[in-house]
Formats: structure tokens, sequence, C-alpha cells
């Protein structure tokens, strides 16, 4: 047995870890998304039992999208949880079209400080939003709220006993996961972070702790399959945007998120086309039962990496325990309190955030320590998929800038022509500064303009090149004499 399946011990402690990580995860994006909490389940099953087993990423693992909520939480209001099926349904298979014309290979051309800045600013949003489910607390909606709300929540923490009995579970199971490493290694062949709970749900009991457990009913009552009705809705263009807005969220996150996790394992890189297929299947298959979208999430697929997983076992097991504990032993679920659960991910989130990669970018590259910086907090301040997107654009306008290398030397021996040598790449971002040079030159000498040391010349340069000469020309003596590369 441990011949044909070497790493099956760590990836099955491995599923159980993220399994844990994994319940909290389901039913908050669906009580978010406005549909009952088994619903979260259902995608979260589908994401480890069908997602799971094929190829594309192998350590990544995928469940519901917190990036949709609000999209989610919108068409629900609008159309009605019946419809949601169908919109879930067609955005699986347009990402299934994306995947088969190879357009997932262009999300490897992400920059490094964008990931960084990804997985700094999902930290932080995680362990702002955890601390409240740590002390019992309802979270506010927003990132900055979150953070901007933490002195009032401990303010309001201090004067409960329930909540400080919960903070203790929360600050518990951190300090376990932490101090589990120093342990003897036979210990440590169980990991931290299942050792963490178990602790923690055995201290609840046997102290009668006033802490939230999670609750959970059956999950076959609310698998629906999409109707007639539902499918009629696809007349309506409203409906159309919405699949649109869903496919293409849900399959950025899936793929940015692949990027993150590459960079947190040494094992088989991402194949993107083939994850973007894996995707539109497990999205397929959730808009057949009525479910929530998918996507690969990163706080489950870094404690998937965190816990030691090697092979895509551990996620596919992951799935097969949300089905026997949520479908067959909700009851069991119900021993786990929740803040233990919201320490693991406390503790996910800060193992998320780079500080040795910004300090070392710090150091040797500004320009990509500010972007990572500023990638982070959009996503506090935004949400994932836009403040990746802010990050994409920084990164495009540093490159296109730094890509726009121009040297302009002016010679003038007091008489005979002005000579002007333009050398590097003349692009729109250097043309103030080139006209500027050209527009101080005396309207009275003629001008001798030497181009043939540019390795390119955009067409807004050429333009603006020409006009200036033609100006010059008529104001001057002689026309401006301009050399050009044979």
């Amino acid at each position: 047995m441990t011949t044909k399946y070497p790493y099956l011990r760590q990836d099955f402690l491995a599923s159980i870890v993220v399994f844990l990580v994994a319940v909290p995860l389901c039913v908050g994006v669906a009580v978010a998304s406005g549909v009952p909490a088994e619903l979260g389940l259902v995608t979260g099953i589908v994401g480890g039992l069908v997602t799971g087993f094929l190829p594309g990423s192998s350590l990544q693992v995928s469940g519901p999208a917190a990036g949709l909520t609000v999209l989610v939480f919108e068409a629900v209001s609008e159309f009605g949880v019946g419809t949601l099926g169908v919109i879930v349904l067609m955005a699986g298979l347009f990402q299934l079209a994306m995947g088969f014309f190879r357009i997932g290979r262009w999300f490897r051309a992400i920059s490094v400080s964008v990931v960084e800045g990804m997985l700094c600013g999902i930290g932080l949003v995680i362990i702002a939003g955890q601390i409240y489910a740590a002390a019992g607390l309802k979270a506010p909606q927003t990132g900055i709220g979150k953070i901007a709300g933490l002195p009032g929540a401990f303010a309001d923490a201090l004067g409960s006993g329930e909540a400080l009995a919960s903070l203790a579970i929360g600050a518990g199971t951190i300090a376990v996961i932490v101090l589990w490493k120093r342990l003897p290694k036979a210990v440590r062949s169980v990991p931290g972070a299942l050792a963490a709970v178990v602790l923690a749900t055995l201290a609840t009991l046997a102290f009668g702790l006033p802490v939230a457990t999670v609750e959970v009913e059956g999950l076959f009552g609310v698998v629906q399959v999409p109707g007639a009705d539902a499918f009629g809705e696809l007349a309506s263009p409203a409906v159309w945007g919405t699949i649109v807005a869903f496919t293409l969220i849900a399959s950025a996150e899936s793929l940015f998120s692949a990027a993150a996790v590459d960079r947190l394992h040494d094992g088989p890189r991402t194949q993107y086309d083939k994850e973007m297929v894996a995707q539109g299947v497990g999205n397929t298959v959730c808009g057949l039962l009525g479910a929530l979208p998918m996507t690969a999430v990163i706080v489950r697929s870094s404690a998937n990496v965190a816990a030691g997983a090697r092979t895509k076992a551990s996620r596919v097991l992951h799935g097969a325990w949300l089905l026997l504990f949520a479908a067959a032993l909700p009851s069991a679920l119900a021993l786990v309190p929740i803040p233990a659960l919201a320490g693991i991910l406390v503790h996910a989130g800060w193992k998320l955030i780079p500080f040795r990669q910004i300090t070392a970018l710090w150091r040797g590259h500004k320009g990509e320590a500010l972007i990572l910086v500023a990638t982070a907090v959009s996503i506090v301040a935004v949400n994932m998929f836009e403040g990746v997107l802010i990050g994409l654009a920084l990164s495009v306008a540093k490159t296109a800038w730094e890509a726009s290398h121009l040297k302009t030397e002016i010679v003038d021996k007091g008489a005979g022509p002005v000579q002007v040598h333009l050398t590097g790449n003349a692009t729109f971002l250097r043309l103030p500064k080139i006209l500027d040079s050209l527009e101080a030159l005396p309207q009275d000498r003629p001008v001798e303009l030497d181009l043939s040391g540019l390795h390119h010349l955009d067409h807004a340069c050429r333009t603006a090149l020409e006009n200036w000469a033609e100006r010059h020309s008529s104001a001057g003596t002689e026309p401006v004499r301009v050399t050009t590369a044979a």
C-alpha cells in the first residue's frame, strides 16, 4: 500500500486539516450569499470529489467562491435561488470552452510582486475577519471595516465573559499550532492544526465553555436541479451579464490562486488550461445541483500545503469528509468550536503575509515592493479580484515606463546647426520630456534631429516630432534636418 501510495499518510492527515478549514468557509460564504448554508457544503464537496480528481493544480483546493459573494447575493435577490443553478451551469460551460481554447495559459504572465501582494492582502483580511469569529462577534462586510473595527471589537470582548472564553479557545488553538513544531518528531507527524482542534474541542466539552460550535443540517433537502422556469430566465440580458461576470471573476480568482499556490510548494507546477477545464467541470456540476459557484480557494490551498499534502489525494479526501460529516454525521460537527477553526484561519492568514519577500524587494527593487504593497492595500480596501487588477495595471505601467528608456543629447557648438541625438525607445510616456527639450532650442538656429539611435519610435512620438519639426522650420531660417535609421 505504501509503495503504491507513498504519500497516503501525509495526504490523509492534511485532508482532515483542510476539511476543518473548509467547513466554516463553506457555511460562511453560503450565509453571506443569501442561500442555505448547506449549499456551500455541496459546492465544497464537488470541489473535492469532482474538481479534486481532475488534473491542473495538484495541491490547490476548490470550494465556494468568497470573491463572488456580493454578486451571488445580488443574483439570488434579483432572479431567485432556482435561477442561480442555471447561472453557475452556464458559467461552468464557458470555463470549459476557455480551457479547451487554451486561454488559461495567459495567467502565467502574472507578476511575482502581484502574487505576493495578493497573498498579503488576503492574509490581512483573513486575520482581521477571523478575530471577530474567534470572539463570537459579527465581522463587518468590508476589509477596511474589519480592520478599522478591531479596537472596538476588543473593547466589546473585554466586557463579555463569553467573548473572552471564545477568544481564549482561539488563542489557545494558535498557540498549539505554533508550539507544535517544537515537539518531538514522532508527535509532529500529526498536523498541529488537527491536534489544536481536537484539544480545543476537548477543553470546550470538559469545562463547559459557552462558545459557538458548527451548525449543519442535512444536505439532500437543499439540492435542487434547475427546472424549465429557471432556464427560461436565459432570455433576460441581465442574466447573461451575471453569467459573464461569474465566469470572468471565478476564472481569474482560480488561476491567480494557482499562481500563488505554486509559490508555496516545490511540487509540480500548475497546468493552467487543464485547471480551467477542472474549474469548468466543477461549476457545471454545481450548477446542475443548484449550488453556489466554485473557485480555487487560497485559504484552503495554503492550509493544504502547510499541513504537508503531497498529491491531489488530500483534496479529494477533504471532499469525502465533507460529504460524510455533513450528510451522515452533522451532529459530530456540532462538537467543533468555531473559535478553534477561526484560530486555524488566523494562523493560515499570518503565513500568507510575505514578510521576507517584502524586505528583499524593498532592498533591491523598490518599485516591485510598492506594487506588492499597493496590491495588498487594494485587496483590503476593495476585494481580491479588483485588487489584483489594480496590481496588474501598476505592474504593466511600471514595465512600460522602464521599457521606454530614452537619452536626449544636445550638441551646440555655438555656430552652425544645433544637433539633437535621441537614443533608446521613444514612447508616449517620454513625449513630454522630449518636447520640453526640443521646444527649449533657439528658434533662429538650424536643427539637425538624429533619430538613427532609436530602437523604437511609437506613433504618438513620430507624429509629435513631425509637428514640432514643421513648426520650428516655419519659425526658423532653415528646415529641420531629420536623420533616421537606414
